[in-house]
Formats: C-alpha cells, sequence, structure tokens
C-alpha cells in the first residue's frame, strides 16, 4: 500500500472536492430535464395531439413515426461520430478543451425542445407537413443533444485523473440525473394531463405541454450555465491539433472486449429507459391512473437515492463490475416476478405488488446507474493503455449513437407493439381502462423490461474490467504517461 502511493503522487494534484463533483452534476441534470421529457412524452404528444385528426389511420401513424424514429438514428450514425471527432480535434481554449460547448450548445438545445412541443396543429391543417415539421424538429434536438452530451461526458476525464475522483464525478453525474429525471416527471405528469369524460387525468393538453417544455428548456440552460462555471479542466491537453485516425480510433474499439460489452450493456438499459416511457400507456389505458406514473417514478429513483452515499464505497471495497453485476441480478429477477404476477383484475386494481417490484428493478438498478460514467471512463483508460491514443471523445461518440440506438429499438418496436400486439388506438379510445388492450400493454412492458435486465446481467457477468484487472491497468497506465511527459 505505502510503496503505490508515490506512484500515485502525479495525480494527487488533480483531486477534486465535493463542491465540483456537485457543479458537474449540473450538466447531467440539465441533459435529463430535456431527455426525460422528450423521451416521456414526445411520442404520446404526435400519437394523440400533433398527428391524429387529419383522415390518417392509427396504422399509418404507427409505420410513419417508426420511419421517423429510424430515420433519425440513421443521421444519427454520422452525426454522432461527426461529433466525436470535431470535440476530440477541438484546440484547448484557456477554458479548457469540453467546457466551452457547455455554454455553445445549452442555447440551441433549449431552443430544440420548445421547438419539438410546438403545437403547429393550431396553424396547419396538412398530416405531411406536421409530419415532416415531426422530422425537423426531433433531428434538430438529437444532433443538439449530441452536441452537448459528447462534451460533458468527456469533461469527467479532463476534470481529474484520480480514480476516486472519477467515481465521484461519476455518482453526482447520476445524482444530477436522477434529479433532473425525477422532477421532470414528478412536477411536468401533474400539469399536462387533464380529466376527461370520465374523471380520470389522462388526457395530454398539448398547450400545456409546450410551456412545460419552454420551462424546462429554460432551467436546463440554466444547468449547463451552472455546470461550466463550477467546473475545472486539470487533466492537460496538448494546445496542438491532433491528426485523428479514423481507422486505427474507431477499429480498435470494435476489437475491444470491454468496450463492447459496456456498449452492449449500454445499448440495453438505454433502450428500456425509452421503452419505459411507454408507461404513459400503461398507466392510462391499464391502471386509468396517470398520476400512477409519478408513484411508480419514487419506486424506481428512491432506492438510488437511498444508496447513493454508500455505493462508491462498496465500489472501491469490492469493484465495480462486481456491484452492478449483482444489482442487475437483482433487476432481473424483480422484472420476472413482476411478470409472472400479472396481468389480472387484482394487480390492476391493488398496485402495491407492482409499485414493490418497480422497487426492486430500481434498487438493482441503482448500481448501474451510479457507476456507468466511472465504468465507461475505466474503458477509456484501457483503450489508451492499449493504443497509445487518448480519444474520450471518439469513445463517448460510439457509446452515446449504441445509447441511442438501443432507444430508437425501443421506440419502434414498442410502437409496432403497442399498435399491432396490444390494439391502441387513439381515435376510438383515448383514456381509461381499455379491456384487452390494457392487459396486452402490462405483458409487454414486463416482458421486454426481463429480456432487457437478462441479456444486460449477461453482458456485465462476462464485463472483464473487474477490481484486480482495474488496479493493475492503473498502475501500468501511470508508467506510460509518466514516461510520455519525460519524453
Amino acid at each position: 500500500m505505502k510503496k503505490s502511493k508515490p506512484a500515485s503522487g502525479p495525480r494527487h494534484p488533480n483531486a477534486i472536492g465535493l463542491k465540483e463533483a456537485f457543479g458537474y452534476a449540473f450538466g447531467d441534470m440539465g441533459n435529463l430535464f430535456v431527455l426525460t421529457f422528450v423521451s416521456t412524452y414526445l411520442k404520446v404528444f404526435y400519437t394523440d395531439n400533433l398527428l391524429p385528426g387529419h383522415g390518417v389511420s392509427a396504422t399509418q401513424i404507427s409505420r410513419d413515426l417508426t420511419i421517423l424514429f429510424l430515420a433519425t438514428r440513421l443521421w444519427d450514425a454520422v452525426n454522432d461520430p461527426l461529433w466525436g471527432l470535431l470535440v476530440d480535434h477541438h484546440r484547448p481554449t484557456k477554458n479548457g478543451k469540453f467546457r466551452p460547448y457547455l455554454r455553445t450548445v445549452s442555447f440551441p438545445l433549449a431552443a430544440s425542445i420548445m421547438i419539438c412541443f410546438f403545437n403547429l396543429q393550431n396553424f396547419v391543417d396538412s398530416y405531411v407537413v406536421l409530419l415532416v415539421f415531426a422530422y425537423i424538429s426531433y433531428i434538430l434536438f438529437g444532433m443538439m443533444y449530441t452536441g452537448m452530451n459528447i462534451p460533458y461526458g468527456s469533461l469527467a476525464s479532463a476534470i481529474t485523473d484520480d480514480p476516486d475522483g472519477r467515481t465521484l464525478l461519476s455518482t453526482m453525474r447520476s445524482v444530477g440525473a436522477g434529479l433532473g429525471g425525477a422532477a421532470v416527471t414528478l412536477v411536468a405528469q401533474g400539469l399536462i394531463y387533464e380529466k376527461d369524460a370520465d374523471g380520470l387525468k389522462t388526457v395530454l393538453n398539448p398547450n400545456k405541454t409546450f410551456i412545460a417544455a419552454v420551462i424546462l428548456g429554460s432551467v436546463a440552460l440554466a444547468s449547463y450555465i451552472a455546470c461550466f462555471y463550477t467546473t475545472k479542466e486539470r487533466v492537460q491537453y496538448s494546445a496542438e491539433k491532433r491528426k485523428v485516425d479514423l481507422g486505427l480510433t474507431y477499429g480498435s474499439l470494435f476489437k475491444s472486449r470491454p468496450f463492447l460489452t459496456v456498449t452492449g450493456g449500454g445499448l440495453m438499459i438505454s433502450g428500456l429507459l425509452q421503452f419505459t416511457s411507454f408507461n404513459q400507456y400503461l398507466t392510462k389505458n391499464y391502471f386509468a391512473n396517470s398520476d400512477l406514473s409519478i408513484i411508480v417514478t419514487i419506486s424506481t429513483y428512491l432506492p438510488m437515492v437511498l444508496l447513493i452515499l454508500f455505493i462508491p464505497k462498496l465500489a472501491k471495497r469490492f469493484g465495480k463490475k462486481e456491484l452492478c453485476t449483482v444489482g442487475l441480478a437483482l433487476a432481473t429477477v424483480s422484472s420476472l416476478i413482476l411478470t409472472v404476477i400479472g396481468p389480472n383484475e387484482y394487480i390492476r386494481t391493488h398496485t402495491l405488488p407492482f409499485i414493490l417490484c418497480n422497487f426492486g428493478v430500481g434498487t438493482g438498478y441503482s448500481f448501474l446507474s451510479i457507476l456507468t460514467w466511472a465504468i465507461v471512463t475505466d474503458v477509456i483508460d484501457y483503450q489508451e493503455n492499449k493504443t497509445g491514443i487518448k480519444n474520450e471523445s471518439a469513445i463517448y461518440a460510439v457509446y452515446t449513437f449504441a445509447r441511442k440506438l438501443g432507444q430508437t429499438v425501443a421506440d419502434t418496436v414498442g410502437l409496432q407493439l403497442l399498435y399491432r400486439y396490444a390494439g391502441y388506438d387513439p381515435e376510438k379510445k383515448l383514456s381509461g381502462y381499455i379491456p384487452g388492450v390494457g392487459d396486452r400493454i402490462y405483458k409487454m412492458m414486463a416482458r421486454v423490461m426481463l429480456i432487457a435486465y437478462g441479456i444486460t446481467f449477461i453482458l456485465f457477468a462476462l464485463y472483464p474490467l473487474n477490481k484486480k484487472k482495474l488496479e493493475s491497468l492503473q498502475e501500468e497506465l501511470m508508467i506510460k504517461r509518466g514516461e510520455r511527459l519525460e519524453q
């Protein structure tokens, strides 16, 4: 232990405190203000408000939205790597290499979420025009969100190269994400839904939804600016522009087992989180109570709040991979129970078992949620140790695209399941329990959750960077970095 202290000495000046880690959390709080709102409510806004009422069938709307989500991801296949290369190629300024993006991209990102929820149907009565508007606004949002998320994620490796500091940043980032995501669900849910003819609060009000988008975009903007002023880049980068070898940069990633397993897990979990946006249909068309989403959100995020102080210490003692694997096993078992117990009349009218299962899922997921970004940083270090090149933005770009791909699969498959399997048709009935349809929505939600957590559990069980290997990696990397500095 004492012999390792001198070796880790060069990194001690880059140690950070809780204050700066909390400042870093503002960035992901801003991310989740906009992302959660878009992920949760944009599909409902499209299916129930923007597109219906123009003589177009529910099947056509489902098909067009499926193509929309696929087309935007095809563009992301180009857009995300370009953002990664742009950020990696960016010459550091007096404000650092990554922090400037927090100011420059925050304004168009805030504007893009407002545009997404602008109810153009109030002014245009053409289905084609409305669909084109949906394409433009959603693609714009995706581009701006990527332009923020890649440099923000890369910023963690520039703030500190201390492993404990990076775990702290990942932890606080999860805190910021949890606060942002929970705040949107808890507050927006009660504001943008109205009661239907039966007195059930299940109808989305498009005008209130737009007002909420304006508020959340503005708050997100303030969060990004706060992150800019409360963080500092300590890990130095060369002021010279680096030549980027695309083949070496991206080719090496797809030969990296740690990167592939983590990216696969990111794809599954991100897709699952996106798929949970269909809970809006579950609560309003199975449980006939949209406010239940608030309780489900609390039951999912509460375990994270309870565990936030303990997980970093547990990770230091047992290892990040080890904790995530155990947590994912718990989430998988809880999902299995959720699948077995329903749907039936008892579960529909007595929601406690449903809520408890979600609490179990949330508890298991908390480990991965809190440690995800520290694990991604470990993969960045692994690649640097293997190739001698530090391309964190390129890695974040591919990882970000994988997460978006998971979201797209969730949206496209989910829409097909919703319309074709469950039989959802907004033209026939917008709210309340729909016998048969609601039951099938429950089945699709529970089964997809089980499959996604099960696959992610297997992936993390196979993830090679356990505690022992990671410690060895850090020692090797310190030596190589020292040698490069001497040269």
